[in-house]
């Protein structure tokens, strides 16, 4: 991917939202859809797009998908500096985030209804 591919990928108030929560870890689809508060089928077009512009990854696990960040030398600036710019700017979808990760109950069978996986370790799923 270029340059052009990324900033494609970020022309999108509602898929830079979505980078902003996976700069922060990897997540489920079906978490940042609640977390951004925004229709499942709007959150699956968003993401394909991100993954298409070689922004982010998947995974699936089970009958959840996993997304996060893709890697590599020429990224590493462009995250921090959407780190920083946009915690600041989408505070709240953090904020959620967090709230619906701390609310979330654990069903029967010791698995919560809400999933994140260990920064670090993009590739192992902890549940909270």
């Amino acid at each position: 991917m270029n340059l052009e591919d990324y900033f494609r990928g970020l022309s999108d108030p509602t898929r830079l939202r979505i980078m902003n929560l996976l700069l922060r870890s990897e997540l489920c689809g079906c978490d940042l859809q609640r977390a951004l508060e925004i229709p499942q089928a709007s959150a699956s077009r968003h993401l394909i797009y991100l993954r298409r512009s070689g922004l982010v990854l998947d995974r699936r696990e089970g009958y959840r998908v996993y997304y996060r960040l893709a890697e590599g030398g020429s990224l590493r600036s462009l995250y921090a500096y959407l780190r920083h710019e946009l915690r600041r700017i989408f505070s709240s979808d953090l904020e959620r985030l967090q709230r619906l990760q701390a609310a979330a109950p654990a069903p029967a069978g010791g698995k919560p209804a809400f999933s994140i996986a260990k920064r670090g370790n993009p590739m192992k799923s902890v549940h909270r």
